[in-house]
């Protein structure tokens, strides 16, 4: 359960969405360096790092079949030059302690040729079911942000996350690999095709506006899709991807450079460190995505007056003993009060009165007055 406010359905009075003009007005007015501070407010009351470890878990199993996919789409192509292109790619990418293990697996003989084409179907069905996993979740983790305690129904939950993995957990995979992928990738076109040194100096320029371009994309769709909500216009999320997609660039940069240069990190884990190096990075990935969401959740509360990004906290520390109560109503204080003396008279005992040291005695009967 979410303890944020709210945030309101807002737009124009033209019944238009809001635009990117509207949020950068928004924002010089409410103040960057506040808005950041009630940003990570409404993430950390919205369980922003809870929905951020469970997107993880979701993400580490998308994953893992799409690279089993990649895997055996090397091995089904065998020794031709795209095969082995793919091969370079993913042995780029295995850090050196595992690195003995996927070559094993990449092997072209027999019999990793004939399980290829059946890691590769697999590994894409499994792939697709686990995104849409990460894509409902994102869902759930967008509500509680925003305020909203119920997700869709079920079905139309898990349809409508199929359909955003479709168009914005595959552009922002894609994104990814292009990332941290794209320089084995080019350097192995450059070593295996004769045009490869042409397309190497254009890739290495392209590679990084287009992986930026794919992954803002993404996260606008699902910062559109996501929740349970009318939300504002894409320009106006937009805020809030590019916060996003900044933090995931810088975090996933500075992972793969000390998973890289790190000789500690693949002595401490051996063959887990690619197991170990996805699990922070899927992480990272979801804090960031979170924290983006909550800026332009908190972004728009600003806009129609409701800058409060959490509930107020209804326990107090105690002056006497210093554990938390909950303060009581002073309606309900006195029926308590009420309730305590009526079971008091039930249990004195009729036909006796209590003196001051304790003891009893008997009442006497009272006389009429005279008449």
């Amino acid at each position: 359960m979410s303890s944020t406010n709210q945030v309101p359905e807002t737009q124009l009075m033209s019944g238009d969405e809001l635009s990117a003009d509207d949020a950068w007005r928004a924002l010089r007015v409410y103040g960057r360096w506040h808005l950041f501070h009630d940003a990570f407010v409404r993430f950390r009351y919205g369980d922003g790092f809870s929905h951020s470890r469970a997107f993880a878990l979701q993400l580490c199993l998308a994953v893992v079949p799409f690279l089993i996919a990649l895997a055996g789409l090397a091995t089904d192509l065998g020794v031709e030059e795209g095969g082995l292109v793919v091969t370079d790619t993913i042995l780029a990418l295995t850090p050196g302690a595992s690195h003995d293990v996927v070559n094993d697996l990449l092997t072209d003989d027999d019999a990793t040729e004939d399980a290829g084409e059946l890691a590769l179907t697999l590994g894409l069905i499994t792939g697709m079911v686990s995104l849409t996993q990460s894509m409902a979740q994102i869902e759930r983790g967008a509500n509680r942000i925003y305020g909203v305690e119920r997700d869709r129904p079920a079905v139309l939950k898990y349809a409508r996350a199929a359909v955003v993995a479709i168009f914005a957990g595959l552009p922002a995979l894609f994104g990814f690999l292009t990332l941290v992928a794209g320089r084995p990738f080019g350097l192995s076109i450059a070593e295996r095709y004769p045009w490869g040194q042409d397309f190497l100096g254009v890739w290495n320029v392209v590679r990084w506006p287009a992986s930026l371009a794919l992954v803002v994309f993404a996260v606008g769709v699902i910062f559109r899709y996501a929740p349970r909500r009318r939300q504002p216009g894409l320009s106006w999320l937009l805020f809030g991807a590019v916060i996003a997609t900044v933090l995931w660039w810088a975090t996933s940069l500075l992972l793969a450079g000390y998973v890289r240069f790190s000789a500690g990190f693949g002595v401490t884990y051996g063959p887990l460190t690619g197991i170990i190096a996805l699990l922070l990075w899927a992480n990272l990935t979801g804090i960031a995505l979170f924290l983006g969401l909550a800026f332009a959740a908190q972004l728009e509360a600003a806009r129609v007056g409701a800058p409060e990004p959490a509930k107020p906290d209804e326990w107090h520390p105690s002056p006497k003993d210093g554990l938390p109560h909950a303060p009581r109503l002073p309606a309900q204080r006195a029926k308590s009060i009420k309730a305590v003396k009526a079971a008091r008279v039930r249990r004195k005992p009729a036909g006796f009165a209590v003196k001051p040291d304790g003891l009893r005695k008997p009442m006497r009967p009272r006389t009429p007055p005279p008449e």
